[in-house]
């Protein structure tokens, strides 16, 4: 599933496209996401000029005077401007025509993202009682502490609870806890306040050089202009079962938390 580093890479990537066109029509082809594309979105957009394209963790906001759009790209979806006359794939359900001639594409094989709307003034339940984003100075370290104190919970899940921070995925969280030297199996509430400001730090720093190198790529995920993220290459844990590892040459193991493949070295992270 594309992470926030892949979502923000997007939302870059359309913005000099689509900030100050208007939207002429809506072509759907496929409603049937992972939820319905919604009612509103169809009535509400046509006609409307883009003001703004937000990110809030993993959602995409394109902001109109009515109200917004909520995209989330799903498994394996993606977004792309595209001539107009592009032919349609399989898996292209939704082309938004713009005044400028051209369409955002909405291309998702498993379909399991979303188009939504949310009216001006108001929260999508689907953002209400998220965290702080991970790249504000609303997530530090005395966050974690303050609210891992007490958790038996995995310090790994803690870390990717979206009410206590968003967007920290897998990939993510494997990559920053290696980076902070901590067992991805310890208690949240086991681990001192002086490593969960080094954590915090590590999330930080690791998010904004991923945004810089376009993402990780893996399986589904290409940028707007097709650009690969190259991330992927600088993979110190995540997905490296069974190699050495690039410190100190022990081999990174594979166990599975809550339902997610967890990469770490012993020797490096306690």
């Amino acid at each position: 599933m594309p992470e926030l580093p892949e979502v923000e890479t997007t939302r870059r990537g359309l913005a000099p496209h689509l900030l100050g066109r208007r939207v002429v029509a809506l072509d759907v082809r496929q409603p049937r996401l992972r939820w319905p594309i919604a009612d509103e979105l169809v009535a509400q957009l046509p006609g409307q000029r883009i003001a703004a394209i937000e990110r809030r963790a993993k959602y995409l906001l394109v902001h109109t005077e009515p109200g917004s759009a909520l995209l989330h790209l799903g498994m394996s979806g993606a977004l792309r401007v595209l001539p107009a006359d592009t032919p349609v794939g399989t898996h292209d359900h939704v082309d938004w025509r713009l005044d400028s001639g051209q369409v955002l594409r909405y291309t998702d094989p498993r379909r399991f993202g979303c188009q939504l709307w949310r009216p001006a003034g108001t929260v999508h339940p689907l953002l209400a009682g998220l965290g702080p984003e991970p790249l504000s100075d609303a997530f530090d370290g005395d966050r974690l502490w303050a609210l891992s104190r007490g958790r038996k919970a995995a310090v790994k899940l803690f870390l990717m609870d979206q009410a206590i921070v968003v967007g920290v995925g897998n990939i993510y969280a494997s990559e920053a806890l290696f980076a902070a030297g901590i067992d991805p199996r310890r208690a949240a509430g086991a681990v001192s306040r002086a490593r969960y400001a080094r954590l915090a730090d590590e999330v930080k720093r690791i998010l904004a050089y991923a945004i810089t190198r376009g993402g990780t790529t893996l399986r589904d995920f290409i940028s707007p202009d097709g650009v690969p993220g190259y991330f992927e290459q600088e993979l110190f844990a995540y997905g490296r079962d069974g190699e050495p590892c690039k410190v100190c040459g022990a081999s990174i193991r594979a166990i599975v938390l809550g339902q997610r493949s967890t990469f770490f070295c012993a020797r490096c992270q306690r």
